[in-house]
């Protein structure tokens, strides 16, 4: 009796542990969200992957979460997420990119993006809860001017701490049904649903179309509740300008071009000057050097212009401008001695190539993100 009684007990035992595994997958995957009810092979396979925020007007990563999966759809799907990325701008704040096991969700304000990759199957509801969870957390806790005036890609790396444990957090729906209201999103999805990106707009993404930019209006994407004490209304409802492309950080070489080369500048204006002066007073004066002397001063300043902001066709632009400095010294030869001529046309070389040097800012490396 005693070998029966034991049998008895074990099956009872296993059935109860049977019992409580199963409650506890169904209690998990059939959560009291409105709008997640859903079989249980679906729930299961139902997460967050990956999220990034990037800068809207160059694509510049700020910070992502750490990723090591291998997942050959994954990467192709976070391929198209990096393109999008530097196509932001192009597209409504509020935007759904379905790429088949994987969907692309983002929105857009006050210059950042914010970006994130989920299976299919994801509530479209919880995937934008996320979203703007993440962009009030990074507003509050960066300056507009901060995230502006950055170089480096990843320079708020340490946001991918609060991105983590908000991943965690919306991949398991049972531990938030006490912690966000779905119903203001839901309504507001609801009132402006989010642009689904076509077959087309992923050609252009990826650069076999040409995609015209396309102004979209609509409710603002941040509600006023949730606007910090250093952002006014103003800058909340005025569209933010996309920053220009960044070019490589300055160097003393550079520095002391620029000095020189301003000096140039003010040289040549002092000597026109002083050639209109003499035009006044005396007729015979050619009034071709004062041009030529005009001319150096604006290659000059030119240069200067060239070596601190990116622009087309910049490195012609800085040759034509020392030419133009050339032929200038060449034409003053006869109020200039050799060494004058010289240093003009030394200072002109160097600056040309310090721009040379100084390229824009190239790909961002990927950090495992």
């Amino acid at each position: 009796m005693n070998f029966q009684e034991n049998v008895k007990l074990l099956q009872l035992n296993r059935e109860n542990v049977l019992k409580s595994s199963t409650s506890l997958v169904s209690t998990r995957c059939y959560t009291r969200l409105p709008g997640l009810q859903g079989d249980h092979q679906s729930c299961k396979m139902s997460t967050v992957v990956f999220a990034s925020v990037v800068r809207v007007g160059d694509g510049l990563p700020l910070s992502a979460s750490t990723d090591y999966e291998q997942d050959k759809e994954l990467q192709e799907t976070k391929r198209h997420l990096k393109g999008l990325s530097k196509k932001l701008s192009q597209f409504p704040d509020r935007c759904t990119l379905k790429t088949g096991t994987y969907n692309v969700n983002f929105i857009s304000s006050l210059g950042v993006g914010y970006l994130m990759v989920c299976t299919a199957n994801y509530p479209n509801v919880l995937a934008f809860c996320f979203l703007d969870e993440l962009q009030k957390e990074f507003i509050v806790t960066y300056d507009t001017k901060r995230t502006s005036s950055v170089v480096r890609p990843y320079s708020f790396i340490e946001f991918d701490t609060f991105i983590q444990k908000t991943k965690q957090r919306y991949n398991s729906p049972r531990s938030l049904s006490t912690k966000i209201n779905l119903s203001d999103m839901q309504t507001e999805i609801r009132l402006r649903p989010p642009y689904q990106l076509s077959p087309e707009d992923l050609r252009a993404i990826n650069g076999f179309t040409v995609h015209t930019p396309t102004k979209y209006k609509g409710i603002d994407p941040l509600p006023l509740l949730y606007l910090p004490s250093h952002l006014s209304c103003s800058e909340l409802s005025e569209p933010t300008s996309a920053p220009t492309q960044m070019l490589e950080p300055v160097t003393l070489q550079g520095i002391v071009s620029c000095v020189l080369s301003v000096l140039c500048g003010g040289l040549n204006l002092l000597r026109g000057v002083h050639a209109i002066e003499s035009i006044l007073q005396n007729n015979d004066e050619d009034f071709n050097y004062v041009i030529a002397f005009f001319l150096g001063t604006a290659a000059c300043l030119y240069q200067c212009y060239l070596f601190a902001y990116f622009s087309v066709w910049r490195n012609s632009k800085s040759f034509l401008a020392f030419a133009l400095i050339c032929l200038s010294n060449m034409y003053l030869y006869e109020l200039r001695n050799m060494w004058q001529i010289l240093f003009h046309v030394a200072v002109g070389a160097f600056m040309t190539l310090q721009i040379k040097l100084r390229q824009p800012l190239g790909k961002a490396p990927d950090y495992n993100v």
